[in-house]
């Protein structure tokens, strides 16, 4: 038998914050068995086990503790048969319930999760839904997610992944004309509120970033997937998209503009900051400045920065 090294003091609060769970779920269990769980010696486990009973919840004022705050186990059992069980778990199932709102709006997450090709397709999601539902302090909203135009195109998409072939469909970048497309699907994800496909692209011979929005004519071929394993470029790393923009904020701006600086490079003089990005998606841009009215100058591509211009002088014919 292979000799198990001492405890350090980091590895045994580790191992006490997993035990309790352990033991609760367990309901019954003996030493020698939670000591192989936990890769301890029989002697370690039940060291543990007793210095629970000196742990729980701070008394009023943090000073003093009645019994019912702190863990108890049963004493007889651990003395007599090396058997562990817990018999007060200081309220650990009292689990904070949710209010009907806030699990309605987790609900709708999951939801969406659930659409994604090769993440919802799963238990997983039914079982978290159901709890969730469970433990609301009362009977959540019904949540009904209207389907989006882009869903027969994420369904089809999660077919292929699942056939292992890729697809075919035409593509309409803004200021192009549409080409058609060969594509081995790696991911489709959620950004902002719109839908993408990430894939090999076959025409341009690297992974892309495709607006599901802009994809029409989608079609499954018989090719089968070769880069379905090939790193997928972060949202806004270099390379992920075909398209580079710049724009202008005051330093003090930066803050504010969380992941699309993340991967950019930025160049700052007298207090303005200039930052130049690979983007998949323009309309990507004229969120942001509408987001960050006035903070935020779309300098490149011109036609992300005339469509900001559209949609801010669109707003304003509204209050007049």
């Amino acid at each position: 038998m292979t000799a198990r090294r001492p405890l350090i003091a980091t590895d045994r609060a580790a191992l006490m914050l997993q035990l309790v769970p352990y033991l609760i779920g367990k309901g019954e269990v003996s030493i020698a068995e939670a000591a192989d769980e936990f890769d301890v010696t029989a002697a370690q486990m039940r060291a543990m086990v007793e210095t629970l009973t000196v742990i729980g919840l701070p008394g009023d004022g943090g000073y003093w503790q009645m019994a019912n705050d702190l863990f108890d186990i049963d004493w007889d059992l651990l003395d007599e048969q090396d058997i562990i069980v817990i018999t007060n778990s200081v309220g650990l199932e009292r689990a904070p319930k949710l209010t009907a709102r806030e699990a309605a709006a987790l609900l709708t997450g999951l939801q969406l999760a659930r659409a994604i090709p090769g993440v919802g397709d799963t238990d997983l999601f039914t079982g978290l839904l159901t709890k969730l539902a469970r433990g609301a302090s009362s009977t959540p909203a019904d949540v009904i997610l209207a389907p989006a135009p882009v869903d027969a195109v994420r369904d089809s998409v999660a077919e292929a992944l699942q056939r292992g072939v890729a697809v075919s469909f035409t593509y309409k970048a803004p200021d192009a004309a549409p080409t058609p497309r060969t594509v081995d699907p790696v991911k489709v994800l959620i950004a902002t509120g719109e839908w993408y496909l990430q894939g090999w692209c076959h025409l341009r011979q690297a992974m892309r970033t495709f607006h599901l929005d802009r994809v029409s004519d989608l079609e499954l071929t018989d090719i089968p997937i070769v880069h379905g394993a090939d790193p997928v470029p972060g949202w806004f790393e270099t390379g992920t998209g075909d398209i580079v923009a710049r724009i202008r904020f005051r330093e003090s701006v930066a803050p504010l503009l969380g992941e699309y600086l993340d991967r950019a490079t930025v160049e700052t003089v007298g207090g303005v900051s200039t930052a130049t990005m690979h983007i998949a998606d323009e309309h990507s841009l004229r969120r942001l400045a509408a987001r960050r009215a006035g903070l935020v100058e779309i300098l490149e591509p011109e036609s992300a920065r005339r469509a900001a211009a559209a949609w801010a002088e669109a707003g304003l014919v509204q209050y007049r």
